[in-house]
């Protein structure tokens, strides 16, 4: 049944604007970006579709544009503006990081590390660069390596601290197999970092290990030195 046949409280928008975007689901969401289905198919069925075979809402925004544009109704022009809203998302989380301090705002962090590295099809370390009143810096990737590895070089890491003047990092890496649980290497990186960071007086105050839908704080595991 086409969705403006719906009763007025499931539609989408008219749900989004009584309940608040928050009330309604990814694939609700989603409807309301793509504004159409197709024939025989409400835009809620198509964005269930696209959730269905992409995985999630954050590896449906990094698929690839070719893979993106061989699913029925979707072409380079609403790639252009999925990825148009995603910037506008991570943009927006970064000015909320940019107001000090950067560490109490931990929902704003999870969130920004997801969308910046959690949709990577190879593993991606990142770093967030923080001033001495935690303040951010710089966001950056620094490695990229294959579908289960990235080589970090400590020497260069604490390189690019040391130019942008930074006190404090937050380094955070994806694992594109979707599991965020920290691996024994994962753990022996953060003590290497830290202690290696120490010698030149910057501090690492976490490391989190990030998928689309999950950031895990290995400082909160107890894994900081």
């Amino acid at each position: 049944m086409p969705i403006p046949n719906w009763p007025a409280d499931e539609r989408p928008r008219e749900k989004l604007l009584s309940r608040g975007a928050a009330s309604l689901s990814d694939a609700e969401l989603l409807a309301i970006f793509l504004r159409v289905g197709l024939p025989g198919k409400s835009a809620v069925d198509l964005a269930r579709d696209l959730l269905r075979h992409f995985g999630s809402l954050n590896r449906l925004f990094h698929a690839p544009q070719a893979d993106f544009t061989q699913f029925a109704g979707m072409g380079d022009a609403k790639f252009a503006q999925l990825q148009a809203v995603l910037e506008m998302s991570r943009r927006a989380l970064h000015e909320e990081l940019r107001q000090p301090p950067t560490m109490n705002q931990p929902a704003a962090v999870r969130d920004y590390l997801r969308l910046w590295l959690g949709g990577e099809t190879r593993e991606t370390f990142g770093v967030l660069f923080l001033d001495t009143q935690h303040r951010l810096l710089a966001a950056e990737i620094l490695f990229q390596g294959t579908l289960n590895q990235a080589t970090v070089h400590p020497r260069e890491l604490a390189r690019r601290a040391l130019a942008l003047n930074a006190a404090a990092l937050i380094v955070a890496h994806n694992h594109p197999s979707g599991i965020a649980e920290p691996s024994t290497a994962d753990i022996s990186l953060t003590t290497q970092l830290s202690h290696a960071l120490a010698l030149i007086d910057i501090r690492l105050l976490d490391h989190f290990v990030v998928t689309p839908n999950e950031a895990v704080s290995l400082a909160e595991r107890g894994h900081l030195p």
